[in-house]
């Protein structure tokens, strides 16, 4: 079924309060860090409740000293933890009493518009297929993340980065369709400018699949609702020529995790340049307030947070080691895309633009295959 044919979802935590679903056992940190997130929300947003899974024992507890929290939460106790190595597989056979199935199906029953778990990603993208199913005409749903930019917003979007290693062309058709209506609900651009990465600008570079790709999303654009600008290489990523970049899983998860540890990595050579001596010590102190404003904008926290795209609910996957502000960040971009009732307009737009594969012997062969 649908997202055009499902019911609309009600609130259990509190009225008209948009309610979040979450994974509060998954993640490095524990319950303790996914609970402060709660709370850092909580206290910046009236209008956000939610529904915690897990072990009941260790999460009453937690909330009994968080006052914001007492009168937006409701607990479901599941007593099974999905931890960082175990496999989908094996979550998909056993895994039905684990806090991210439970999470999950809160957003399936309509308890909840969205769900938000610091998990393991494959089991929870594998969980969120079978569960939650795919929207009509999507044959590989994908992970889009927020990555920091020159671009007025200052951020760029990029996918996949990670549902699955591989797309052919109507894959990242769909992807493109699928990260410009996140552009426009998640982002406010009317209409994004969408680039696919590639190792050159030129047209006769890449492999064939990226071609015959670049030549659909040239011809898609005004179905679509963006504009494409070409091929972008990896300098564009954090440029302000595009707002979305798509590219397939393998590509885009090594260049986040390369960000990622670029950034840490800047963060760790400044510390260590301005504490070499005591004139640079100095030379810190006097320049503190560009330091944070420079390590707030590269924070990875502030954009933590990549989004299920392509099922029939929203899914937000916070990063593993994730603290209380990452959660926060996390559970503050489900809850604008659920205000903004993103799926149903995604839906509608992939419908509208009459996708490769959205005929229903495709549709058929594609329900729910895990890979």
């Amino acid at each position: 079924m649908g997202v055009a044919d499902s019911k609309p979802p009600r609130s259990t935590a509190g009225s008209g309060r948009i309610v979040i679903s979450v994974d509060a056992m998954g993640g490095d940190r524990g319950p303790a860090a996914v609970i402060g997130g709660c709370a850092m929300s909580a206290s910046k947003n009236p209008d956000i409740g939610f529904i915690l899974h897990g072990r009941r024992d260790e999460l009453e507890p937690l909330l009994a000293r968080r006052a914001q929290l007492r009168e937006r939460c409701e607990i479901r106790d599941a007593e099974g933890v999905v931890t960082m190595d175990a496999k989908p597989s094996h979550v998909m056979r056993k895994g039905k009493d684990t806090s991210m199935w439970s999470a999950i199906e809160a957003v399936r029953s309509g308890e909840a518009q969205a769900c938000v778990s610091c998990g393991n990603t494959g089991a929870l993208m594998a969980v969120s297929m079978v569960r939650l199913r795919k929207l009509d005409g999507v044959n590989r749903p994908a992970i889009a993340c927020l990555w920091p930019s020159r671009n007025p917003s200052g951020f760029n979007m990029m996918l996949d980065v990670g549902a699955d290693v591989r797309a052919d062309e109507d894959d990242l058709l769909q992807y493109a369709l699928m990260g410009a209506s996140y552009a426009r609900n998640g982002l406010g651009l009317e209409s994004p400018r969408v680039g696919l990465l590639n190792v050159g600008t030129e047209e006769h570079k890449g492999r064939a699949e990226l071609k015959v790709a670049n030549e659909m999303l040239d011809q898609r654009q005004s179905l679509g609702g963006y504009k494409y600008v070409g091929f972008v290489e990896g300098g564009d990523i954090p440029s302000d020529r595009v707002d979305v970049i798509v590219t397939d899983g393998f590509t885009g998860n090594v260049a986040l995790k390369t960000g990622e540890g670029t950034a840490g990595l800047i963060r760790d050579f400044l510390g260590e340049a301005f504490k070499a001596t005591p004139l640079s010590r100095i030379a810190a102190l006097l320049a503190m307030t560009s330091l944070r404003r420079l390590s707030k904008r590269i924070d990875p926290r502030r954009v933590n947070g990549g989004v299920f795209l392509g099922l029939n609910g929203t899914v937000v996957k916070s990063h593993g080691s994730a603290d209380a502000t990452g959660v926060s960040a996390a559970i503050k971009l489900a809850f604008k895309l659920a205000q903004s009732g993103f799926n149903q307009r995604l839906a509608e737009r992939l419908a509208s633009a009459a996708l490769p594969g959205n005929d229903p012997a495709s549709r058929e062969a594609g329900n729910g295959n895990i890979e």
